[in-house]
């Protein structure tokens, strides 16, 4: 016992010491000018740089199989588009050589794992498996520099594997549907990272064939997803389906024809778990999902925010013998039942949820062959859900914090509760969730979520999906703030200036956005309501001049946010020209900074429109000629906000739908069928991008600018 306890705590001193060591590296790689994610487990810098020549050679074994000359054919195509250096594939060595191995790597290494080491002439590669190698090459991407002289890797020793088994990103499509070209360019994002699966929830983005209503106009067919898990396989990711279960089905439960299957009438949210017919139809959904993943080993059902179980008649009565969990699992289990056969089952469940459910009725306890997917606690009393779960035999993946709902913009580094509390953001709460479950080696598996309800770009995540790369695959290194700057050299290009004030300004914008109008009433209640301000009336321009009172509060906030808009667009444009990659990404953080700086422009216009029309009534007793002018000054403040917001809403469907279909769109097969999702999800609140602007439209500018004309008319004429 005591020998035991020695070796433990000299084990326990090696960890530490190794993961000090690791970390301090990594700011000795960022001194080199290497922004290196997910940051390596070891790394020794040191011995002779390898320098390309014009030409290399890219040395495979003899045996090499497909996969292998796959990876060797990426490599090549990477340097000869982006460093200029011809690349020569092949068995036999040149006088500069890249070795991509499967012989000579430690035997020990894990899966996934990769070793690279240089000198002048060669720059060898060994893993033990084909994942390693594509890894390696992902490595080595990154550790190019070029000099003066040429392009070289600076010398140095990597053994690398990754902390967690599988990196999974949330790929959430259920209120647009990108093209089939950003979804190639994304799975190439990704693997660049080291994810290696793609979960994705595209609800009605599949064209079902069973069930050929459920798809939307222009859904990806079931050959073209194959086509995407082909491509996904390419770059050694898994393409997981998402189709939800139990909960989050409106996409299915909104048509007529499957009303009868709801579990509340009125709540196309839910399917009733004692319905027959609900598994009938959902198998059908299931297999055709499969189908259109062929090869990938997993499945995910969904199943979560059942907000309306127990509550029809059948649930009710079942839900007193073994409580709502119970029906939950009942559910799960009919689902796992059926599709374990083929697929491994994900679902958004929480270890030993079950056991801490409040039901004072006992629950079932589920299949251990579920996959659990979603916990938000997991460093309470050092993971003892999680290690009673693997007990039990689950499999079990750390749940990457939801980072939030707020609409254009992610809360990277703060969250508002309310007005004025201020939380950690979501790069913080990721980084203290990952690392820590990382370091444990308890988990199968980490999934990052990007929930689409508030209809962010995709390209607003990348930071999010990159964050829980590295920290899935290196919990120890680097520090979140030298991960932070890495992230921007290595994603936008070394001489980006200024992002981490861009990200922040962003943040603000973004709940200055939410708090503008009432649009935070759809997801935190009533919080109040812009009104228009007093239309003038009768012969003496007689109004209520109250406008500027009551908002006073909110006109200070948007000239304060409108500057802060103009340095944010100041920043895009300045580094869209410095950036070398993901220059488009700019073009989208312009098209949210145009659209916040226009809400604050428009209640700097309704300001300035009560005072037009108090100027107004001054002189209606003076001047009736300068009355009415400024009343027609108010026409054309109003006149010129609709035009503007007309330019800044169309400029950003423009920019958005470079890499998207149009939202909501009918083709001449099909048209969408539009309804409002009972969890009332910000970007349902319209079919189109309109969602955008809803709020400012039920302002109703146009009718009252048409009120303020007919008035100035009959002012004119009848007075």
């Amino acid at each position: 016992m005591i020998k035991n306890n020695k070796f433990l705590s000299l084990l326990v001193g090696a960890m530490l010491a190794v993961a000090t060591y690791t970390s301090a590296l990594a700011s000795d790689l960022t001194n080199l000018g290497l922004h290196v994610i997910p940051y390596p487990q070891q790394v020794v810098l040191g011995g002779s740089d390898f320098e390309l020549s014009n030409t290399v050679s890219i040395v495979l074994d003899k045996n090499a199989g497909e996969v292998d000359k796959a990876t060797a054919g990426k490599l090549k195509s990477e340097l000869e588009t982006n460093w200029s250096v011809k690349a020569l594939i092949g068995t036999t060595p040149g006088s500069t050589n890249i070795i991509l191995t499967r012989k000579g790597a430690n035997k020990n290494l894990k899966a996934e794992g990769y070793q690279l080491s240089t000198d002048q002439k060669n720059l060898t590669i060994s893993a033990n498996d084909e994942d390693g190698l594509f890894y390696g090459v992902q490595t080595l991407f990154q550790v190019l520099k070029k000099t003066r002289s040429g392009v070289i890797v600076p010398g140095m020793e990597i053994t690398d594997w990754p902390d967690i088994a599988i990196r999974a990103v949330h790929y959430d499509t259920k209120h647009h549907q990108d093209k089939a070209s950003y979804v190639k360019s994304f799975i190439r994002d990704m693997a660049r990272y080291k994810i290696n699966m793609l979960v994705w929830e595209w609800e009605d983005k599949l064209a079902y064939k069973s069930h050929p209503e459920i798809g939307a106009p222009g859904a990806f067919t079931i050959e073209e997803m194959q086509e995407f898990t082909k491509y996904a396989k390419e770059y050694h990711m898994e393409l997981t389906p998402l189709v939800q279960g139990l909960g989050h089905v409106s996409f299915i439960l909104k048509w007529p024809q499957y009303r009868h299957l709801r579990e509340v009438d009125d709540s196309d949210w839910e399917f009733c778990p004692l319905e027959d017919g609900t598994y009938d139809l959902l198998f059908d959904l299931w297999d055709e999902a499969m189908e259109a993943t062929p090869g990938s080993e997993y499945i995910h059902i969904g199943s979560d925010e059942t907000f309306e179980l127990g509550l029809c008649d059948k649930c009710r009565a079942k839900a007193q013998e073994i409580g709502n969990s119970g029906l939950y699992h009942l559910f799960a289990g009919k689902a796992a039942k059926h599709l374990k056969k083929s697929r491994k089952v994900m679902l958004w469940e929480r270890p030993m949820g079950w056991k801490m459910s409040r039901s004072p009725i006992k629950n079932m306890e589920p299949d251990n062959d579920l996959i659990l997917t979603e916990e938000y606690h997991y460093n309470k009393a050092d993971f003892q859900y999680v290690k009673e779960a693997k007990d039990l035999g689950f499999e079990v993946f750390v749940y990457d914090p939801n980072p939030g709902l707020e609409p254009l913009f992610l809360p990277y580094h703060f969250k508002l509760r309310g007005r004025s509390r201020i939380d950690d953001g979501s790069m913080k709460n990721s980084y203290n969730t990952v690392a820590p479950a990382a370091q444990s080696g308890l988990f199968e598996g980490m999934i990052n979520t990007s929930w689409d309800d508030s209809g962010l770009h995709n390209q607003m995540w990348m930071l999010s999906f990159v964050t829980s790369a590295q920290y899935s695959w290196n919990g120890a290194a680097p520090g979140l703030e030298e991960f932070e700057q890495s992230f921007f050299h290595n994603y936008y290009g070394k001489d980006v200036v200024d992002m981490k004030e861009l990200y922040q300004l962003l943040n603000e914008a973004s709940y200055y956005y939410a708090w503008s109008l009432e649009r935070n009433v759809w997801h935190h209640g009533t919080i109040g309501k812009t009104h228009l301000p007093d239309l003038p009336r009768r012969q003496y321009i007689e109004y209520d001049p109250f406008w500027n009172e009551e908002y006073e509060e909110m006109v200070k906030k948007s000239r304060t946010m409108q500057s802060k808009m103009l340095r944010a667009m100041q920043v895009i444009d300045m580094n869209k020209d410095l950036s070398t990659s993901n220059a488009y990404d700019f073009d989208v953080y312009r098209t949210v900074a145009e659209l916040v700086d226009h809400t604050c422009q428009t209640y700097l216009d309704l300001s300035e429109l009560e005072r037009t029309i108090t100027r107004a009534h001054k002189e209606a007793f003076s001047d009736r000629k300068a009355a009415i002018g400024h009343l027609m000054d108010a026409e054309s403040l109003i006149e010129e906000s609709l035009e503007r917001r007309a330019k800044v809403y169309s400029n950003l469907v423009s920019v958005w739908e470079q890499t998207r279909m149009p939202k909501g769109m009918s083709t001449p097969e099909k048209e969408y069928f539009y309804k409002m999702d009972r969890s009332r999800h910000y970007a349902n609140r319209t079919p189109d991008m309109s969602y955008l602007i809803y709020d400012e439209q039920l302002l109703d500018m146009e009718g009252y600018l048409e009120a303020l004309r007919a008035y100035r008319k009959t002012l004119k004429t009848d007075f």
